[in-house]
């Protein structure tokens, strides 16, 4: 079988998920090629599965017609079975004439059906994904394929290396730097605990103003900020606890890494982890914003080690049965198989 991959995306949670899966696909055997933005740091990874065409589509008309042109030449010449775009960026991308279903995979909500017209199955990585571009008009069809972690065994991080002690209550926090995070949130919460520490993951718009919240809360001595880490699971089992304070989160990548690691862990309602994460079983959910109770949640791991131990057993049983790379990839290649023309 033979896949195109299409991602523009940068440098996030999505984009390593999109090289896990490369890989697992490499794995099970499935040839592939791929068309990305040039220079990012993940490069290197997809080029070692398959031939990568490097280039910015816009909408900037000089350069959407040269990737175009590049896109039916691959077509042409190597006659992909499947083509999975990367959000609604690359489903622009996707040819109006190819005998290979065309895929738009979804990680988010889009806010219209604008550049889905070549795309014959949207799959959304959650079901209200598929429930919400059918409320915008969508008439195709609909399919839900989740995330997996990535098969690595987590290795925690040297503590003393990020200037932090072995003894202390150890937070972790993670993604781009943008509003939907919640990052303040997570600052705001540990401020909320003595003696906490916590080592913010990932770079971003407002790491000034979270670097300037942490003074103003008088916590900088206590936080850490990492930057953007490639494999971020090792902060994350260096830590005591995980906390995903999303204002909006279509899954939780890195609430799935956590679970991966062993480590308890707290979220607010967003949309993923609503959908997969059983309050009080798997960890503690509380409601978006809420300062007080993801504070308390955290304080009550630091008081009771056994009932946090027993959070982090249950969160990774739900992972294995949920988020397998095999049930995933699985679920994919029977996507790839669809028959292009019934389609349409």
């Amino acid at each position: 079988m033979k896949l195109l991959q299409v991602h523009f995306g940068k440098e996030g949670g999505a984009e390593r998920f999109f090289v896990a899966l490369a890989q697992a696909f490499e794995r099970h055997g499935i040839e592939q090629q791929f068309i990305i933005r040039p220079n990012q740091s993940w490069t290197p990874a997809i080029k070692s599965i398959g031939p990568v065409t490097e280039g910015n589509f816009s909408h900037w008309v000089a350069a959407t017609g040269i990737m175009q042109r590049r896109m039916r030449r691959i077509c042409r010449d190597w006659q992909p079975d499947a083509i999975l775009a990367w959000m609604p960026r690359a489903s622009r991308l996707l040819p109006a004439k190819t005998s290979a279903v065309r895929l738009t995979r979804l990680g988010d909500f889009p806010l219209s059906l604008k550049y889905f017209d070549n795309t014959d199955i949207v799959v959304g990585n959650l079901p209200d994904i598929g429930k919400h571009v059918q409320g915008l008009g969508w008439k195709g069809e609909t399919a839900t394929v989740s995330n997996f972690p990535r098969p690595i065994v987590p290795q925690p991080v040297s503590r003393a290396d990020h200037d932090t002690p072995e003894d202390a209550f150890l937070v972790v926090a993670g993604g781009r730097f943008v509003t939907r995070k919640g990052m303040d949130v997570a600052l705001r919460a540990v401020a909320k605990m003595p003696g906490a520490w916590l080592w913010l993951l990932g770079t971003g718009p407002e790491e000034e103003a979270l670097k300037a919240l942490t003074v103003e809360l008088k916590i900088e001595d206590r936080v850490r900020f990492l930057g953007w880490v490639p494999e971020a699971i090792h902060c994350i089992a260096a830590g005591d606890a995980f906390v995903m304070p999303s204002r909006h989160e279509p899954l939780g990548n890195m609430l799935l890494e956590a679970w991966r690691a062993g480590v308890p862990s707290v979220s607010t309602r967003s949309e993923g982890p609503n959908w997969y994460m059983r309050d009080g079983t798997d960890g503690i959910v509380t409601e978006i914003d809420d300062v007080d109770a993801i504070a308390n949640a955290l304080s009550d791991f630091r008081a009771n080690p056994e009932t946090a131990a027993t959070y982090a057993a249950n969160a990774s049983a739900r992972l294995d049965e949920m988020f397998s790379e095999k049930a995933v990839v699985e679920a994919y290649v029977e996507l790839f198989k669809r028959n292009a023309a019934e389609l349409r």
